[in-house]
């Protein structure tokens, strides 16, 4: 017999609440999130759907409905599958699964998120090995000059100096142009014999031109613009060349024409972009301080609910890239840990047996995984309280790590307890102390405020 789960009745109802399938044009999944694209909106009976147990909470974005279940949601999306006999498709990011979007600086900082966040694997893992060298280093347990630390040394920079080319990837199939060609756009920015005339001070001359001598090691935007207008000429060209030519003219004409429209145009552009938008933050740091970071931690969760907060991920890219740290990865551990202490108190004060389970999940998976759209969708935001608590412990956790100056010296430094290795840097193991004291304070605030201020509806 079968073992019973706790979301068998949603398997079993969630389809006909939405309108049946009549009424679904498109169902996937993100990391927290089943996403049903519908025809009609007023079938779907929401308040129905999010009385089911498992279901977390819910929202609309734009025609799409998501409902909010939490880190089984992929299990949950297969059972459905199976049920109903959907086509299983894999999890999606929030950008390539998100209704069209107007042109705008939104659908520019989402289009940028969208060409970078496939990589995010690659650079957790040499950005943790970067970690794992420095602990190794400063304990005495593998020293500098050893042959294995400069080899795994220079395995862990190949993810950042070769970062165009694997960009070059990520960006053709977010702007549906071939990845083979995206990569060797990318490999052409980073090619030995372009390296070393801007390393000597040589010009580069291309048709009698000279060509800006940049150094495109470690960068993200020039090869992102770049692919962007690949993947227009792309099209272009397929749509006007016969198809008997095709095979091997669109691939010609496309690489001829991209040489000197990148070498001229679009990679010195990406490379203005992407110095002056470090340059930018940098400055609102330096302006303001620690009320920057503390004012950027205390929003940090409404940027996530207009997907403002992609626009963080390229820029801390190129902070780590150029600067060797992040200054505002601090931002979202804090706020995120920060979700979790706010569900927490509500687990502590509640009379509700269901709302405290659920309120104790939440805040195990935005304390120890950084996933916080369970937390705060589905009692922080729903109570409003708990959100008010958030928004002071975080002003107050980034206003404490923004007097400490507080560095992230890795990716996969926002997304919890494991976090914290990722601030062991220059700054030595102070830097981490004071990362932990500033997300211990705003949760310590998170706690307090919310349990506070928290009522259960029945007590008004």
């Amino acid at each position: 017999m079968a073992k019973k789960s706790k979301y068998d009745n949603l398997v079993n109802s969630v389809v006909g609440l939405v309108g049946d399938k009549g009424n679904i044009v498109g169902f996937t999944h993100c990391v927290t999130r089943l996403r049903f694209n519908v025809k009609d909106k007023s079938k779907v009976k929401v308040e129905e759907i999010e009385k089911l147990e498992g279901v977390v909470g819910s929202q609309w974005s734009g025609e799409q409905f998501q409902i909010i279940i939490g880190q089984s949601v992929g299990d949950v999306y297969k059972m459905i599958c199976d049920r109903e006999g959907f086509a299983k498709k894999g999890e999606v990011s929030d950008a390539e699964d998100s209704p069209k979007k107007k042109l705008g600086i939104g659908l520019l900082f989402e289009s940028i998120a969208g060409c970078m966040i496939p990589l995010l694997p690659m650079f957790i893992g040499v950005g943790m090995t970067k970690v794992l060298l420095i602990i190794l280093s400063q304990t005495g347990l593998l020293g500098v000059e050893s042959s294995t630390y400069q080899f795994l040394t220079f395995a862990s920079d190949a993810g950042f100096y070769f970062l165009p080319v694997f960009a070059g990837m990520s960006s053709a199939k977010k702007f549906e142009a071939n990845p083979a060609l995206g990569m060797l756009l990318g490999a052409m920015l980073i090619h030995p014999t372009f390296v070393n005339l801007v390393a000597e001070g040589t010009p580069a001359v291309l048709f009698g031109i000279t060509v800006y001598p940049a150094t495109y090691t470690s960068t993200i935007f020039p090869i992102i613009v770049t692919v962007y207008i690949m993947a227009k000429v792309e099209k272009l060209l397929k749509k006007y060349i016969p198809e008997l030519l095709r095979s091997f003219a669109v691939p010609l004409l496309t690489i001829l024409i991209m040489i000197p429209v990148m070498f001229f145009v679009t990679a010195p552009i990406g490379s203005f972009l992407g110095t002056y938008l470090a340059v930018a933050i940098q400055w609102i740091n330096d302006v303001l301080g620690p009320i920057g970071i503390a004012i950027l931690t205390a929003i940090f969760p409404f940027l996530v609910l207009t997907g403002m907060h992609t626009a963080l991920i390229p820029y801390g890219l190129q902070a780590y890239t150029t600067l060797g740290y992040m200054p505002n990865a601090i931002c979202t551990l804090a706020s995120n840990i920060n979700q979790g202490a706010a569900t927490a108190a509500v687990a502590v004060k509640t009379k509700d047996k269901k709302l405290r389970e659920l309120a104790l999940s939440c805040t195990t998976t935005a304390v120890l995984a950084g996933v916080t759209e369970p937390a705060m969708f589905g009692v922080n935001l729903r109570y409003k309280k708990p959100m008010i608590g958030v928004v002071a412990g975080s002003f107050v956790g980034g206003l404490f790590a923004g007097f400490f100056h507080v560095n992230a010296y890795s990716f996969g430094t926002t997304s919890g307890l494991f976090s914290f290795p990722g601030y062991m840097g220059a700054q030595g193991v102070s830097n981490v102390v004071f990362a932990v004291l500033s997300c211990v304070i705003g949760f310590a605030v998170t706690f307090v405020v919310t349990y506070i201020l928290y009522k259960d509806e029945a007590e008004g």
